[in-house]
């Protein structure tokens, strides 16, 4: 059955790692029977700053507050051109591409900025004007299945289980967990390239080729485990219950027992 796969990226150079992704993901999804649609933020020359001109009919002109204009700006439709179109975009697809380089750890301010302006209350967060019932697992995505690409240019070794930068998975969980199952979707396991800026022609076709297959089944595959707020592991919907994940602390307590550990 076709989908609709949106592919967010962001690189500033057209011939990047990054670029080849999205071209080869472009290609396979639609010889899938997909239909692709694509934020390039840097062509879009996207404002990554989050501030108050975000909200040019301000409900308080005196003193701004994120979360009330942006509650006010998405209920009366008068949010920015550019991030209702973003809103538009998720909405209409099935499955969600955060496709980028790691710089220092995370994502490049410009695709933060795309997520901390297209990310309104009452759209990701604040879902039905109820404040936090609806997050983590329930909220306006919910049904989406979404995922990281990511390309870095450390090696393998140094994001093990006890590499010297850490667990890519967990060095990445304020985005998966935090941004993207937040409000509602599906994460799948991380696609990450290492040794990015060392890569021969021969290993860029080799991952190419490999990224072919990891979206071949990118409507198939488990997502992470992530423990759903409204599935009874937290009663009072803040922290877990005493007799789940008896012992855990930290990250890996959110993801359920038996699955694969971050």
């Amino acid at each position: 059955m076709s989908k609709k796969v949106l592919i967010v990226y962001a690189h500033p150079e057209p011939t990047s790692l990054t670029s080849r992704f999205v071209e080869t993901a472009v290609q396979a999804l639609q010889e899938q029977g997909h239909e692709v649609i694509w934020s390039d933020l840097y062509a879009m020359d996207w404002k990554a700053v989050f501030d108050g001109r975000d909200f040019p009919d301000r409900a308080n002109p005196e003193r701004l507050s994120f979360v009330n204009e942006s509650a006010h700006a998405y209920s009366t439709g008068r949010q920015t051109a550019d991030v209702a179109l973003e809103q538009q975009k998720l909405l209409a697809a099935d499955a969600v591409i955060l496709q980028f380089p790691l710089w220092w750890f995370s994502m490049p301010a410009i695709l933060k900025g795309w997520v901390e302006r297209v990310f309104a209350y009452g759209f990701a967060y604040g879902f039905k004007g109820e404040g936090n019932r609806y997050r983590y697992g329930d909220g306006m995505l919910k049904g989406k299945r979404a995922m990281l690409s990511v390309t870095a240019g450390g090696p393998e070794k140094d994001y093990s289980p006890r590499g010297i930068n850490g667990p890519l998975e967990q060095l990445l969980f304020p985005i998966t967990h935090g941004t993207l199952f937040f409000p509602g979707m599906d994460v799948l396991p991380t696609h990450a390239v290492y040794g990015a800026d060392r890569m021969t022609a021969g290993d860029i076709d080799a991952a190419m080729a490999v990224w072919r297959l990891r979206l071949e089944r990118l409507f198939e595959e488990e997502p992470i485990a992530f423990r759903h707020q409204n599935g009874g592991d937290y009663p009072d919907g803040h922290v877990l219950a005493s007799d789940i994940a008896i012992g855990q602390t930290g990250l890996t307590a959110h993801i359920a027992e038996g699955t694969a550990p971050l």
